[in-house]
């Protein structure tokens, strides 16, 4: 005997039969389906509609502005709009990563973020107006470079040993650096972490003052990024004691790593990335995260950008995400094993 089936209203029909109607009725509701999510797609805005802008949060012609600017032409081109680079500098970073931190998260303010913005501020400044994981969307890693230890040229030391011994004999030697919280003063403090010598941090507001009390010998040492010192360097104005970092560098090829030098676990490599605010759709995250990509893969932008000493990245918003947990805890715990100060 035969098992028949009822559809409401209609009469009894064999399982065959019964299949073929299920069949129908859903590939109804599957094309219904289809057509209400391309009306949507059709009815939700493109991203994107109107210029991007890109916050620098430190001044004209830094590091982090000069990187921006070309990256951003780039971002330009793929994304079809202009995007516009702002300088708002101020506290270490803080002020402009702010803007940024409450901005609406649709995709149109972002800021290039740094070692100091997002990492050592972290833990450095006390009343910081933003929380770096919870209230920035992490796009890409974008580029890194190294930072160097660079002395007086009369000064009586020559290499990393002879600094820590002259420092050792003297009691304490000053050396200075962008600013505290800068990724200059966390070199200092983990180079005294790592070998005793009694190093006194100087803090200067402007790099160009540091470098130039430095090159006068009112200060002995100068923490500071490659690209900022290397032309002091090649002039002969200031010696270069050892690249900060796990690998040489091209701009300065001849100068020993800290590693090599016999200071394990010892890297005090700058970077830069890109962030939206907490809550940008990952659609438009995604979207700004394959304009970097592009960028950054771009052999023109790397050829420029390589001449300065950058070396760009380009990685997703999980790997920076992974990245930037890992580099708020290394400096946290620098920073607490040292008393550096805290603002």
């Amino acid at each position: 005997m035969h098992r028949f089936d009822r559809f409401p209203g209609t009469r009894a029909f064999p399982g065959d039969r019964r299949r073929q109607l299920l069949s129908a009725a859903l590939g109804g509701l599957l094309s219904l389906s289809a057509a209400l999510a391309s009306a949507q797609d059709a009815a939700a805005p493109k991203y994107p509609l109107r210029p991007i802008t890109i916050i620098v949060p430190y001044g004209a012609g830094s590091s982090t502005d000069i990187l921006t600017r070309v990256i951003a032409r780039n971002m330009s081109e793929r994304l079809g709009q202009p995007v516009i680079v702002e300088n708002k500098a101020g506290a270490g970073g803080a002020v402009g990563s702010a803007m940024v931190a409450h901005a609406a998260p649709d995709g149109y303010m972002l800021a290039m973020g740094t070692i100091s913005s997002h990492s050592i501020n972290q833990s450095m400044m006390r009343s910081l107006p933003y929380n770096v994981l919870k209230d920035f969307a992490p796009i890409s890693l974008v580029a890194y470079f190294p930072n160097v230890l660079v002395a007086n040229k009369d000064l009586p030391a020559n290499t990393l040993q002879d600094v820590v011994q002259l420092a050792r004999k003297r009691g304490s030697l000053d050396y200075a650096t962008g600013g505290i919280g800068s990724s200059g003063q966390m070199a200092g403090e983990l180079l005294k972490l790592r070998t005793g010598a009694p190093l006194n941090h100087v803090p200067y507001k402007e790099v160009g003052q540091a470098i130039a009390d430095t090159i006068a010998g009112h200060v002995p040492l100068l923490f500071y990024q490659v690209p900022a010192v290397v032309a002091q360097i090649n002039s002969g104005q200031l010696k270069a004691i050892a690249v900060l970092a796990p690998q040489r560098t091209p701009l300065l090829p001849e100068v020993p790593t800290t590693t090599e030098l016999g200071i394990n676990d010892f890297d005090a490599t700058a970077w830069m990335g890109l962030f939206a605010p907490a809550g940008t759709p990952r659609p438009v995250v995604d979207a700004i995260n394959l304009s970097v990509k592009q960028a950054t893969a771009d052999p023109a932008v790397q050829k420029q950008l390589a001449q300065q000493g950058f070396s760009l990245v380009g990685n997703s918003p999980e790997a920076f995400q992974q990245f930037l947990r890992r580099d708020i805890d290394k400096w946290a715990e620098v920073i607490h094993a040292t008393g550096a100060q805290i603002q």
